[in-house]
């Protein structure tokens, strides 16, 4: 028996077209046959995408016209326009539209269109706000697009109430005090309660016999993608379920759709582990799509303790966002619990922010220097520079506090900018002062490989202050390789050049390619402090010296300089003498110094 495959049908949405020009070609079968395939005649398609059409080239059966034709719709009488002059053309009336869509597999026939409205606009769910329309009995205007693999049908619908036209005259006198009530309070589209409905229980709990109770915000992941690929009708529904599943949840108090895909609960008191263990089997009970079996819905929640909701009230929401917003794994259902240290995490963010340029201006970021030592001689090899922070000139804060905030909002660059133009201006006074110059590496920060004018800005840096390219080594996180690794070497090559170093931080923490590495145009490989902390031990494991010398070996036969960072105590320095490795960076050596103190102790004496 041939199993018989279920035709997809997206229900898009229901939409208006003013008043527009029709041009167009009539159409023979096969010509029709051919827009299926994508094939528009040569004398339509030229117009595609032409300033003041309304959509693109589609085949027409109007009630006026005895054939199909095959034709683009124009705003009419606008001087603006080019209009075609070698296409026949009919005015078409304003009217409101159905539109379905489905994959390529009917033949574009207005008998088949017909009886594929007739069948699925009759339990039409779609939601209007402040009109209703309904499916005419018989459509003027049918049409059909063919977009990629989709076919795009238009029906044409009848307006049957518009309240929009009061609100947009501000007619107060014409709404009843209870739809005036159900606006406010209530979601139009699921009928639930809304968020302004859940204030009245967060203010006042007593109420409605509420004690204490725990707090959910959630949303639905990637519910932009249900709207777009199985249509807006799907999405309404899965909205609906979910408040159908809360109203029925025996542990729910209370409950709204906020807007959009967002959700709140006030929920009964309960340990973490069994919070966790109820959410996740409310979760899994609507991850399906009735449209899509196979299609896996997840959510992402935010659940504030009961503690923390009382003693945030009304405010709770924020804290239960601030939760919610640290879901980000696609591919699963995340229950993130609040935490005061959440809370502390992103209220400093948010704070050092918003302080960030009175610091600059303040010239509250200063920068340290680490040198690097051969190895073998002793002898200075360089520098690397790393940022402080005198905060409000009280503290001084480790990187630490504040690099990961600035890295996850995209300021960072700015701190980049920073350490290059003081590095830069050091470099020139002790160019200037006849000192001996070694070359110091600076961190560039992976989000700002796809800046635009990345290179120029970086070089214009360095030339302002007259400093040899070859003294500026650009260092970047191993991470660093993972984002559009093509592009990642354009630019790397381009850095390289124009005559500065580069180098690789880190390695051996993230998931290195090593078919990578030998594509990447990088002069220094950096072995990372958590495998040198493992050596220079009497008991040191075989397996851990085993790593870092087949690491140093990978870097030799690469043609790269290996440098190894954290290196603390004598018995380490010696164990990486021994494993063959070039330079070390350490505080055996030095501690991160202040610039002048690196004069005073490396250059003077020099």
């Amino acid at each position: 028996m041939k199993e018989r495959r279920l035709m997809f049908i997206n229900k898009l949405n229901q939409l208006y077209k003013p008043d527009r020009a029709l041009y167009y070609v009539p159409a023979t079968d096969e010509d029709i046959k051919n827009v299926s395939k994508g094939i528009v005649p040569d004398k339509v398609n030229v117009y595609s995408g032409a300033f003041g059409t309304y959509d693109r080239p589609g085949v027409f059966f109007i009630g006026s016209l005895d054939t199909p034709v095959i034709g683009i719709e124009y705003r009419m009488d606008d001087e603006r326009v080019s209009y075609p002059e070698d296409l026949e053309c009919t005015r078409l009336e304003a009217s409101f539209f159905y539109s379905l869509e489905m994959e390529n597999e009917i033949e574009i026939k207005r008998d088949a269109i017909v009886k594929l409205f007739a069948q699925h606009a009759a339990d039409d769910d779609a939601h209007r706000v402040y009109s209703d329309l309904s499916i005419k009995d018989e459509s003027d205007v049918i049409s059909a697009f063919c977009d990629s693999d989709k076919l795009r049908m238009l029906y044409e619908c009848r307006l049957e109430n518009d309240r929009a036209m009061h609100i947009i005259e501000d007619d107060v006198e014409w709404f009843e005090k209870s739809y005036l009530y159900n606006m406010a309070f209530f979601d139009p589209i699921t009928g639930h309660y809304n968020w302004n409905h859940l204030v009245s229980f967060l203010e006042m709990p007593t109420d409605s016999g509420i004690s204490d109770y725990a707090f959910v915000h959630f949303d639905i992941k990637e519910f932009r993608v249900i709207n777009e690929v199985y249509g807006h009708i799907a999405a309404n529904g899965v909205l609906s379920n979910v408040v159908k599943a809360m109203k029925e949840a025996e542990f729910v108090f209370a409950s709204a759709r906020c807007h959009n895909d967002n959700f709140a609960m006030m929920i009964k008191d309960m340990p973490e582990d069994e919070t966790i263990k109820v959410l996740t089997r409310f979760f899994d009970s609507l991850s399906h799509l009735k449209e899509d079996p196979g299609y896996h819905i997840f959510y992402r929640a935010g659940v504030v303790p009961m503690q923390r909701a009382i003693l945030s009230g009304n405010r709770v929401a924020d804290a239960g966002k601030m939760a919610q917003a640290l879901g980000v794994d696609s591919n699963k259902t995340e229950i993130i619990i609040y935490t005061d240290k959440m809370h502390d995490d992103i209220t400093w963010g948010n704070l050092i922010k918003a302080y960030m340029d009175t610091a600059i201006a303040g010239d509250e970021f200063l920068v340290y220097l680490q040198p690097k030592f051969d190895i073998r001689k002793n002898t200075l090899k360089g520098s690397e520079a790393l940022i402080r922070w005198n905060y409000r000139k009280k503290e001084f804060l480790s990187p630490g506090r504040f690099v990961p905030f600035f890295e996850k909002d995209g300021s960072i660059g700015k701190i980049d900018d920073i350490v290059l133009e003081k590095v830069c201006a050091f470099l020139s006074r002790w160019k200037e002062e006849g000192k001996p110059l070694y070359p110091v590496s600076v961190n560039l920060s992976r989000k700002r490989l796809f800046d635009e004018g990345l290179i120029d800005h970086l070089t214009g840096i360095v030339d302002r202050y007259g400093v040899s390219h070859e003294l500026i080594d650009f260092e970047l996180t191993e991470s660093a390789t993972y984002d559009n690794t093509e592009h990642m070497i354009r630019v790397l090559e381009e850095i390289r050049n124009r005559g500065f170093k580069i180098s690789m931080d880190d390695f051996g923490t993230g998931y290195s390619s090593l078919s990578l590495l030998t594509e990447m145009p990088i002069d220094t490989l950096k072995i990372d402090k958590s495998f040198v902390d493992k050596i220079g031990f009497e008991n040191e494991r075989e397996e851990d010296v085993m790593v870092i010398r087949l690491i140093i070996s990978l870097a030799r036969e690469l043609g790269f300089v290996c440098l190894a960072e954290g290196a603390e105590r004598k018995e380490q320095i010696d164990r990486l003498r021994s494993l063959g490795c070039d330079v070390v960076q350490g505080y055996y050596y030095s501690r991160p110094i202040p610039m002048e103190e690196f004069d005073e102790k490396y250059l003077k004496r020099a």
